[in-house]
């Protein structure tokens, strides 16, 4: 599973302070327990005011990188501001993201077409998020197209079906398993990825209904996650799943991650 840490957002309250203070030791931190926990890629994402993104996400960048080796996954809704800052990275890493609404995959896919950047395509459009996985998997593969026709390794593109809220959409788990099917059959070697917390807002006991969550989507085929890589429960779900449905062959990887103490422990 590629892990895509989420706790650097400035849609989270404390978070939104650090950037709006910058507080420099406070993000530091963040991104040192994320990349201690193992995570593959550390999102920066400075949800702020249109006019403000492009310091606030520079300030992030920097600050990130002068903490941690860990490859940055680069987050901004608007594909121009990806377009100026992600050069500022030390080394490829993951812009997130792309989708069928306006020109973001004909701006960003030739910017990394032949090198080893990865991309998050999202399934929606100029209508939003299509409520019907059918929808969704056809916006799916005109990404791919897209991405093929630019000339992108499709092995570097995350397709995230926009996990719904259960609470709302009751079908919201059959949908992400469906979409990951129909996407992988379209496309084997394209990687799903999704934010599966999504999925319990508005539930109680949160953390049971991701974890399940968790376990059905990667039955389905899930390659990567935007989740909280410090969360062992959520970790130890993780690797118990990949060991059930035989990605882990024997369990290895499931008891080599417990002795290291990745979960299981308090």
């Amino acid at each position: 599973m590629i892990i895509i840490g989420e706790k650097i957002n400035g849609a989270i309250p404390p978070v939104k302070k650090a950037i709006e203070e910058r507080d420099e030791e406070f993000i530091k931190q963040r991104a040192v327990m994320q990349a201690e926990a193992g995570a593959d890629f550390i999102d920066v994402c400075a949800s702020v005011e249109a006019d403000k993104e492009y310091e606030a996400l520079k300030w992030l960048i920097d600050t990130v990188q002068a903490s941690v080796e860990t490859k940055l996954c680069i987050d901004s809704p608007n594909e121009k501001m990806l377009e100026k800052v992600f050069a500022f990275a030390n080394k490829p890493g993951m812009l997130n993201s792309v989708n069928e609404e306006g020109t973001k995959c004909e701006t960003i896919f030739p910017l990394i077409a032949g090198s080893e950047w990865e991309v998050i395509g999202l399934t929606c459009d100029k209508d939003g998020i299509p409520l019907e996985s059918s929808k969704k998997i056809d916006i799916a593969k005109r990404i791919i197209d897209k991405a093929v026709k630019y000339g992108v390794d499709v092995s570097k593109l995350h397709i995230d079906p926009c996990v719904m809220a259960l609470a709302t959409m009751p079908n919201a788990m059959i949908d992400f398993m469906e979409c990951i099917a129909k996407i992988k059959q379209y496309a084997p070697e394209v990687k799903i990825t999704g934010a599966v917390s999504n999925i319990s807002f508005n539930m109680p006991v949160r953390k049971i209904i991701n974890q399940k969550c968790m376990t059905l989507a990667i039955y389905a085929g899930l390659d990567s996650a935007i989740i909280n890589p410090c969360d062992i429960d959520m970790i130890g779900t993780i690797y118990a799943a990949e060991a059930l449905v035989g990605k882990d062959k024997s369990g290895r990887k499931y008891n080599r991650a417990y002795r290291q103490g990745k979960f299981g422990q308090k």
